[in-house]
């Protein structure tokens, strides 16, 4: 697991950090390398709150240290962050983050300079620096997992908006008329294309069609409640009708909102990751024809799976952390 000592053992050592709502990871790299020397991911307990996972992945980050100094700290965090602090100003999945001083609170316990940012921006700026992202000058990272996030890169940089909250496709609504989002609107991209709202949706219409969906029914077995998005994508891929129409639901959600947000902003690439995207290639052929029938004819882009899988965070957290060593 550990590998510090090496013959380029002299060279910074960076601390890479991936705060995600069920699972944790952490890794040490040396400035400048790409094969990890430490790695390790942690799931969390359903219960688990602010404290129980600052306490764990600062444990993993020791652990991982080996007693080693590192020279900076990048950290992803699945939640909006004041970029300028590295406050978290709050968890949608874990409670007791609200105003945390994450930056300050690693600083101190490791006496190094950290950067924090949101964990969709971070993985835009890890595919842009390590992955499918590279050589684009414009992208727009999108997570498709439990919620659907975005991060924007705008003219080779990390662009977050004037409060550091650019990029929320999952917020743009695409059916006004749709289901109430836990946002409060109704139709949003996440509503109808994230993980959680797929299972949702397929266990709704096997409880009102009960001629619907056999296999779904026979891979949940006696407990439908739980089904969820990736038990969808098996039973789509088995030709059960209704698991695909919850998936194609989903996907031309998404392909409506990478439509306009190509419409407004005009990037070079759409780069999506998170599990959802793990669906097949049916749900991507009606992402991406639903996604260019959206967008004005002249707009020209790419939709493309991102290279880095569930690591894009954490290597967008090597990028942020090499950053502020150059920058300290």
């Amino acid at each position: 697991m550990t590998n510090l000592q090496s013959p380029t053992a002299n060279l910074p050592l960076l601390l890479a950090l991936d705060f995600g709502g069920t699972k944790h990871t952490a890794a040490v790299i040396a400035a400048g390398e790409r094969r990890w020397r430490a790695h390790r991911r942690v799931f969390s307990p359903a219960d688990a709150d602010a404290r129980y996972d600052l306490e764990t992945m600062c444990s993993l980050a020791r652990e991982l240290l080996a007693g080693a100094q590192p020279a900076a700290i990048g950290v992803s965090f699945g939640g909006p962050v004041d970029t300028t602090t590295g406050t978290v100003r709050l968890s949608h999945h874990v409670p007791g983050w609200e105003n945390t001083p994450l930056r300050e609170t690693l600083e101190a316990e490791f006496g190094a300079p950290a950067s924090v940012d949101n964990d969709a921006n971070v993985a835009a700026l890890g595919e842009h620096r390590f992955g499918a992202g590279r050589g684009c000058d414009s992208l727009l990272y999108v997570t498709v997992s439990t919620g659907v996030g975005g991060g924007w890169i705008l003219n080779g940089q990390p662009w977050r908006g004037a409060e550091s909250i650019a990029g929320e496709i999952g917020h743009t609504v695409v059916d006004p008329n749709g289901p109430v989002c836990l946002c409060g609107k109704r139709g949003c991209v996440e509503r109808l294309a994230s993980g959680r709202y797929i299972a949702q949706r397929a266990r709704e219409w096997l409880r009102t069609q009960p001629d619907r969906g056999q296999v779904l029914r026979a891979l949940a077995g006696d407990a439908p409640e739980t089904i969820t998005a990736q038990l969808v994508s098996r039973a789509a891929a088995q030709g059960d009708d209704l698991a695909w129409e919850a998936l194609e639901v989903a996907a031309w959600a998404l392909g409506v909102g990478i439509g306009n947000a190509a419409n407004l902003m005009n990037p070079e690439r759409f780069i999506l990751g998170g599990g959802v995207t793990k669906a097949g290639e049916r749900w991507w052929q009606v992402v991406r024809r639903v996604a260019r029938e959206t967008a004005l004819p002249e707009v020209h882009f790419e939709v493309v799976p991102a290279a880095l899988g569930d690591d894009a965070p954490l290597w967008g957290a090597v990028a942020l952390a090499e950053d502020r060593l150059r920058a300290f």
